[in-house]
């Protein structure tokens, strides 16, 4: 099998100019949070190269391309040029330094997946790069032709999504994780914040939410605390019979179905919210499908990550996307 036109031309649509800013905001501020607390973030060059599976592709290819572009070889023990082309991916990972993220894919064990990307035979390679994938060849291809396609790959990655990669170690075994210090206490903050909601003071609560994750952006509370004041805020002013008989007469309507899905959450009808924005996604492409995703997103941070209603709408959420 023949390689097809490994050109980049095509991304220009890998996503929104938005989601391309939120997406550079983000690493920026990750990058700057590792930073401050004196760490560096790094990571073995054996955890360059990782096997994907279906349970965790959300967690290792979505999550893990808002930091670093994710290459996926889809490969399977049977397949000959498979056998040449990956050892060379695997190479080039160590080689480029963290500048991407090489995830195995085994399409006997994870047909689904084959089956979201669309693949028609191995071996092939794909990219997601801030949630968005891409096709980049499928078949056997030469050394320089690869290096080409990663160029182009990481230099889009890093002007449009300010994804500059991850930092290796060489000295750090595979699979460290460096213990970082929490920043807080934030008791008085979070107390301010809880008293503030307690009188109905919505944007107070916000304010105070925002505080903490100025200085310490992954604390939990303040986390889950923001993203359930700033739901009640957007719902305070709802006409909900008009929200309602919108969202029924204009399914296809992005506004109407988002302003739903919060009324649902906020009645405690959390499967309805995200089975509700889940098909949204699945009818719409381009900037209004990019809308939903991260409105959903916002949504599983209210109910919780943990919550075996936010682990399912997440996998839900990967088969819409892919």
């Amino acid at each position: 099998m023949q390689p097809r036109n490994m050109s980049m031309s095509g991304v220009v649509d890998l996503a929104a100019v938005k989601a391309a800013q939120e997406a550079k905001a983000k690493a920026e501020q990750t990058r700057a949070e590792v930073a401050r607390q004196g760490g560096t973030g790094a990571v073995a060059p054996a955890d360059l190269v990782i096997d994907v599976d279906e349970a965790g592709f959300e967690r290792d290819v979505l999550q893990r391309s808002a930091e670093v572009p994710v290459v996926i070889d889809f490969w399977a023990e049977w397949c000959q040029p498979c056998k040449q082309l990956s050892p060379v991916l695997e190479r080039l990972a160590v080689e480029y330094n963290g500048r991407f993220l090489l995830a195995k894919i085994d399409v006997d064990a994870n047909q689904m997946l084959m089956q979201q990307f669309g693949v028609q035979g191995i071996p092939a390679v794909f990219a997601v790069v801030a949630g968005q994938a891409l096709p980049l060849f499928q078949g056997a291809a030469g050394e320089q032709q690869i290096r080409q396609t990663l160029d182009q790959l990481v230099e889009v990655a890093e002007q449009r999504f300010g994804l500059t990669g991850l930092t290796v170690d060489p000295d750090a075994q595979p699979g460290e994780v460096v213990a970082q210090e929490q920043v807080g206490p934030y008791d008085a903050a979070l107390n301010a914040a809880a008293e503030a909601l307690d009188a109905g003071d919505l944007g107070g609560a916000i304010r105070a939410y925002q505080n903490v994750l100025a200085d310490d952006p992954a604390h939990p509370e303040a986390k889950l605390g923001l993203a359930q004041a700033e739901l009640l805020q957007r719902v305070q002013g709802f006409d909900r019979q008009k929200v309602r008989q919108e969202a029924a007469e204009k399914p296809k309507d992005v506004d109407a179905q988002i302003a739903a899905a919060d009324l649902d959450l906020v009645g405690g009808h959390v499967e309805d919210a995200f089975g509700r924005l889940i098909e949204t996604v699945r009818r719409t492409v381009g900037d209004d499908r990019d809308t939903v995703r991260r409105r959903l997103l916002e949504l599983f941070e209210v109910v919780g990550p943990e919550d075996p209603r936010v682990v399912g709408a997440r996998r839900a959420l990967a088969r819409a996307l892919f």
